[in-house]
């Protein structure tokens, strides 16, 4: 029997081991066998549609509409479409009164809330160009974001690109080491590593762009995250997904470590709904985007599992040998350090390496929270903007 727990231990281990650093470095090895010989055109302008979902954003719309007409971009070849899903504040007001203004701007008000997958659905039938351009109200792009992004479209194997997305901190965030922005930092070089091979698994919903013809309807009648979604489509259709570091977006991230919470437990519920539609990428016809997809997004989002495996497991183990002794007491350090992270940040007292440990426990909660939702099919369909 200890010989079947130790298994089971050390195949947690493994996976956790693999989620965090194995695959990011065989990532960097597949990078020396594998390189893309393709070069952009730093002067190809394709058309493009730039969609943006809105619900009650009238305090960023308009800083939002003014970002992009500051763009590095040649207008004639652009429209900016914003679907007001019913919203309840000026949202759908302010953004007529600037259509009024720039002919490339165009505002769909819808009369019901129905949600932003069916807003974005509805938003495609109404883009004219061939390349399609999602982001949020509240993201901003810098100047050449836009000319550094579609670029790329260039080469006819490319789907899809994201951009870089930049969290920008409060400026009253007590915490300075920026625990969501450490995180980031290290997707974001995930994401390159990815993107280098044409396999980024998963976009930056403030700066992404995928072919028109390859755009997949999102489904209406389950939760799903809509970033994920296409970029997933986009692989399954054989095409190639980049990172395009250079292209950069920035948002401020939530102070509200409540609201923050509730924003990770709704991701991680419609993370679990949209994998369940790509299931066909484990099969492995193309062996690098299989590997990847079970990397990045299989294991990644099992780990709280993997962690109380691996807490149980130990506990199990622990009068065998005195190593597994050791490490069951690591463990249990490290859940107390969060208990004094969470302690802590209430009392907004930073010190960095409680924070940091807090964060992922933290992160990881939410992740268990929104598995259990989705295995309950507690799914929330109609999205709520952040509040700002």
């Amino acid at each position: 029997m200890e010989l079947y727990i130790a298994a089971i231990f050390w195949f947690a281990v493994l996976l956790l081991l693999h989620a965090y650093l194995i695959y990011p470095f065989s990532l960097r090895i597949f990078k020396l066998f594998k390189s893309r010989p393709f070069t952009a055109d730093q002067d190809y302008f394709p058309s493009i549609s730039i969609l943006i979902a809105a619900y009650n954003e009238e305090k960023v719309i308009a800083e939002r509409i003014e970002n992009i007409k500051n763009l590095n971009f040649d207008f004639g070849k652009l429209e900016l479409i914003i679907g007001s899903d019913c919203s309840s504040d000026r949202t759908s007001e302010i953004v007529q009164s600037k259509s009024k203004d720039y002919n490339w701007l165009k505002c769909v008000n819808f009369e019901q809330r129905r949600g932003k997958a069916t807003v974005l659905n509805d938003l495609f039938k109404t883009a004219k160009n061939d390349i399609l351009v999602f982001s949020d109200a509240n993201t901003k792009f810098n100047k050449d974001a836009l000319v550094k992004l579609v670029s790329e479209f260039d080469d006819q194997k490319v789907g899809g690109v994201c951009g870089r997305l930049v969290l920008e901190e409060p400026a009253d965030d007590f915490d300075k080491t920026n625990r969501e922005r450490l995180y980031w930092q290290y997707e974001t070089q995930l994401k390159k590593l990815e993107g280098n091979l044409g396999t980024l698994i998963a976009a930056n919903g403030g700066i992404y762009a995928i072919r028109k013809k390859l755009f997949t309807k999102f489904p209406v009648q389950v939760a799903i995250t809509d970033d994920l979604f296409q970029t997933l489509a986009v692989l399954q259709q054989g095409f190639q997904f980049l990172y395009k570091y250079d292209a950069i977006a920035v948002e401020e991230v939530s102070k509200e470590i409540i609201t923050e919470f509730r924003r990770k437990v709704r991701f991680a519920t419609t993370n679990f709904q949209t994998l369940k539609f790509f299931g066909g990428l484990l099969i492995p016809k193309k062996i690098l985007l299989s590997y990847a997809f079970f990397s990045h997004k299989v294991i990644r989002w099992f780990v709280p599992l993997l962690l109380i495996l691996l807490l149980i497991t130990n506990a199990l183990l622990i009068d065998h040998q005195y190593f597994y002794k050791i490490i069951f007491y690591f463990q249990i350090g490290f859940y107390v350090s969060a208990l004094v992270g969470f302690i802590l940040n209430k009392l907004k007292i930073n010190i960095s390496i409680f924070s940091i440990i807090y964060y992922y426990v933290f992160t990881n909660l939410a992740l268990l929270i929104g598995l259990y939702k989705f295995l309950m099919r507690k799914q929330v369909y109609i999205w709520n903007s952040t509040p700002r």
